[in-house]
């Protein structure tokens, strides 16, 4: 397969291999900086498996170092679905726990025909006021606040990091967009894209997302100079990640 083929599947990220009985599928993203014959396999708190190599990198070298590290690749894909497999969906009825910012809140549904709908935190709940007792009235109550309180806080993190980075010379900006499998990007023209869910994380974990984000706007790629980008400004980038991996399915589920 030539490399033109490996561009053209790369952009469409349609990949796999196969292990023993298994297939593994993952996207592949070329990157220009990367160091030739480096390949780094990422598995996701999902369970999507994301492949970096250098622009020029055949399928088969990529495929060769997929095939190296089936067995890793394989054991994290099935530990990211037993995961998913205990996340119940929500019901969106008093009593049910909520996050914001790391702290934990118990959801106190209100139904009044004659209130406006609403959504607030007092005390130790996030009250929500809504004239019928649905899911779908109370989520979107939820929903509509998280997004509020995301543009708020998200963008305040944006800017207060970007200005002790020696690279950023003004704030870029930013959108709020709800994805699947990913806190946050960062496109080629500097926008940054982060997901309003983020807003329930600690405080710590956002301030990873948006400095990983930042840092691609001087390292486009995953490349060892984006790596040592992010071990300066916070040495403790991993144990962070880790943590926010772990909650990753309860913030997310709706």
């Amino acid at each position: 397969m030539t490399d033109g083929v490996v561009d053209q599947l790369a952009r469409a990220g349609r990949f796999s291999v196969r292990y023993g009985e298994e297939v593994i599928a993952y996207a592949l993203r070329l990157q220009s900086q990367r160091r030739p014959s480096r390949v780094a396999i990422h598995v996701e708190a999902s369970g999507r498996v994301l492949v970096d190599a250098p622009v020029g990198a055949t399928h088969a070298s990529v495929a060769q170092a997929v095939k190296k590290r089936a067995g890793w690749i394989a054991q994290h894909v099935a530990q990211a679905k037993a995961r998913l497999e205990h996340v119940r969906h929500r019901d969106y009825t008093s009593g049910e726990t909520v996050h914001y910012l790391g702290r934990r809140y118990r959801l106190r549904v209100t139904v009044d025909p004659s209130e406006a709908a609403s959504c607030r935190l007092r005390g130790g709940f996030l009250e929500v006021t809504v004239q019928r007792r649905t899911a779908v009235d109370v989520q979107a109550e939820m929903s509509a606040w998280l997004r509020h309180r995301a543009s708020e806080v998200l963008r305040e993190r944006l800017d207060t990091i970007a200005a002790g980075l020696s690279w950023v010379k003004t704030p870029p900006p930013m959108r709020l967009q709800w994805m699947r499998v990913q806190w946050g990007s960062c496109s080629p023209r500097g926008r940054v894209t982060l997901h309003p869910a983020l807003v329930q994380a600690p405080r710590d974990c956002i301030d990873y997302v948006v400095l990983h984000e930042l840092c691609h706007l001087s390292s486009h790629d995953h490349s060892a100079r984006f790596y040592r980008l992010l071990d300066r400004h916070m040495p403790g980038w991993r144990g962070v990640k880790a943590r926010l991996d772990g909650m990753a399915e309860d913030l997310l589920r709706q």
